[in-house]
């Protein structure tokens, strides 16, 4: 019988070099974003709002961060999950920090959940993009 689960996260290394990998694809396509990177449990690890970004974009990036992280689906398909069910739905409206727009996708190395990414600022294609780019130039997913 198991007693303890061992569960992988991302280091802090792993959410610096995924967030400036976000920063610099929005760079090369031309828009201001924020991103954001969370353990597999949600918390923090790095945040960062490129110059000109308002504030609350920061937070919109770090609220999809946790939303993919916590559920493991990425935020757009979340909200095709979520709003599949009523009851679903209305029971999640009132949970603050789950945020259904893209941009979040979630972190798996080795098929295993180690966190999230989230990005905002740019149009919501542009967001994945710069999040699934971080995600697959820093662990090759």
């Amino acid at each position: 019988m198991t007693l303890v689960l061992q569960k992988s996260s991302l280091t802090l290394e792993a959410a610096w070099r995924i967030a400036d990998a976000a920063i610099a694809k929005a760079e090369q396509d031309g828009h201001k974003i924020s991103v954001a990177v969370v353990d597999r449990e949600g918390a923090p690890l790095a945040l960062l709002r490129m110059d000109g970004v308002p504030a609350p974009i920061a937070e919109f990036a770090l609220d999809k961060a946790y939303t993919a992280a916590v559920t493991g689906a990425a935020t757009k398909d979340f909200f095709t999950h979520m709003d599949s069910s009523p009851a679903l739905r209305l029971g999640l409206v009132s949970r603050s920090r789950l945020l259904v727009w893209g941009g979040g996708v979630p972190a798996r190395l080795d098929g295993e959940l180690v966190g999230g990414v989230g990005v905002s600022g740019g149009p919501e294609d542009d967001d994945i993009a710069c999040a699934e780019h971080a995600l697959t130039s820093v662990l090759g997913i």
